[in-house]
């Protein structure tokens, strides 16, 4: 199996590495981080049921197709600030509300224009990689201009697709979140048209750099951040990286997307990272790197125009944004 817990320690007593040390610092401005002894017994007491969940170290190789010579975000950057809606439209709402979301058991149905269809869970949809699991660390870019540098742990969307074996008919790839307003606070408000949904053309869905992620950080993904396997394409904005996926399906037409349908003036289909493109209420030339003051120049596909460039070749960027 590709997650496995101990036998010893309960889901539930299970405690964040994060969670541990902000406690850690609480402790240690109250000037009580002395006791470590008998603050490590309590701890698991103190925490809110809220913030606890497991975190599952995984198996993993190196790839070489990560971003090399530029710092890793602080994990407890990358878990405590994201874009999460279905949690809150806060920053830090999907770590304050996500802890007591289900991820297991777990479904994602292969659906549509397919020869194979199939209803896979997670480490089933894992196996269908010959490599098995890879870190590819990526920069990742906000369209709000923050970004981060995330090793994620996945497998190539790619494995997918081959093992679905898509009709001829089939030019795009559609994506569904999970629909659990019980479990999703934000989902019981209509902050967008639920469930989440992307897409992307066939030859970005089959792009060496397009994975499903799993894990972060050398562990399983956190709730907050996609649990249990969401989208990364790192050539594109943020919000096209669909968490918590329950459906990957094979369509004719190009597909709604979530931010398209809600705003198409601000947020295209294609939401290539392009400094030249605008969004309407800030310029996209510059980004700061969560951690860092100053700023910097944003980069045509977020840096990697040498692997998918070629995709867009001929097509007009500023009207296909």
């Amino acid at each position: 199996m590709l997650i496995k817990k101990s036998p010893e320690v309960p889901y539930s007593e299970i405690t964040k590495k994060t969670d541990y040390l902000s406690r850690r610092s609480f402790l240690t401005a109250a000037g009580i981080a002395g006791a470590g002894l008998a603050a490590s017994k309590v701890l698991p007491e103190m925490l809110s049921p809220e913030l606890a969940f497991a975190s599952t170290k995984l198996n993993f190789k190196k790839s070489d197709l990560s971003t090399h010579g530029e710092d890793i975000t602080p994990e407890k950057d990358t878990t405590t600030y994201n874009n999460f809606y279905e949690f809150g439209t806060d920053k830090d709402d999907p770590s304050k509300n996500a802890g007591k979301f289900r991820t297991s058991p777990w479904s994602v149905s292969i659906e549509g224009l397919c020869d194979k269809p199939q209803k896979l869970d997670v480490d089933s949809v894992v196996k269908l990689s010959s490599n098995g699991l890879e870190e590819r660390v990526y920069r990742m870019r906000c369209v709000e201009g923050w970004s981060m540098i995330i090793p994620w742990i996945g497998i190539p969307l790619s494995a997918v697709i081959k093992a679905a074996q898509p009709k001829p008919k089939a030019k795009y790839v559609a994506f569904e979140t999970i629909w659990d307003p019980k479990q999703m606070p934000g989902q019981q408000r209509q902050v967008l048209d639920w469930p989440y949904v992307e897409g992307l053309r066939m030859d970005e869905a089959m792009n060496q750099l397009t994975i499903l992620a799993v894990g972060m950080y050398g562990e399983s993904l956190p709730n907050q951040d996609g649990a249990p396997i969401r989208l990364v394409v790192p050539w594109k904005y943020g919000f096209k990286g669909i968490k918590s996926i329950v459906k990957i399906k094979f369509v004719e037409k190009e597909p709604p997307t979530t931010w398209n349908r809600m705003a198409p003036e601000e947020y295209g289909f294609y939401s290539n990272v392009n400094p030249n493109v605008d969004h309407p209420r800030w310029s996209q030339a510059t980004e700061r790197r969560i951690g860092e003051f100053r700023r910097r120049k944003t980069l045509m596909f977020n840096g990697y125009a040498d692997f998918v460039a070629s995709m867009y070749n001929g097509m007009d960027l500023k009207k296909y944004y």
